[in-house]
């Protein structure tokens, strides 16, 4: 597995080049991905609204911030992500936050489609869902957790929504949305807390 680590992470972008890029493809009406099309470029811009709400707003539960803090040892934070995922884009500035609370943890942002091999060995019930946080240590022998692509407690969301609604469409979005709205951040946050207490322990 080093060796793929190495090769994403070579392959990675810091999160401001990260949103630079987003940007960029904005500019040119497209987005991130080896797929392109309207759908993607209008879920790109509303993205990027979130993400910039986000980045200033977004609140850290306390014992995530102490439990973030009390990590001495670096950590490489790589995540599988694309512009146009509306789960990365509610999820990673959280990622953000905690990265910027201690300088232990070096945040990598890869592109799905570009790091197809670290993508394959992360899949979720068999598909490319992200996004997706793999936590390794410094020297990338070790995997010391992974999270993803969304908090337990949206994914039973979304199943309800899809099942109710037969399949995805703008009701299964916007409630999506809704919930997000609601959650604020907290389930993937707790979840966060149990994964980095069992990976220091």
């Amino acid at each position: 597995m080093k060796a793929i680590y190495q090769k994403a992470l070579a392959n990675s972008l810091a999160y401001n080049d990260y949103l630079t890029l987003i940007d960029e493809k904005i500019a040119q009406e497209a987005s991130t991905g080896h797929e392109q099309n309207q759908m993607l470029t209008d879920f790109t811009k509303l993205n990027r609204a979130r993400m910039k709400r986000l980045d200033k707003t977004q609140q850290i539960l306390p014992e995530l911030e102490i439990i973030t803090k009390q990590i001495t040892e670096k950590q490489v934070w790589l995540v599988l992500t694309e512009s146009w995922c509306g789960d990365a884009a509610q999820n990673v500035p959280v990622l953000k936050k905690l990265a910027e609370m201690n300088p232990q943890i070096d945040l990598r942002m890869a592109l799905r489609d570009d790091n197809d091999e670290l993508m394959q060995k992360y899949l979720t019930n068999g598909g490319k869902s992200i996004p997706k946080l793999i936590a390794v240590s410094a020297d990338l022998e070790k995997e010391l957790f992974t999270w993803g692509p969304r908090p337990a407690a949206a994914q039973v969301e979304v199943k309800r929504l899809l099942d109710e609604n037969g399949g995805f469409n703008e009701k299964v979005k916007e409630g999506i949305q809704i919930w997000y709205n609601h959650d604020k951040g907290i389930s993937m946050q707790q979840e966060l807390i149990d994964l980095l207490k069992n990976a220091t322990n």
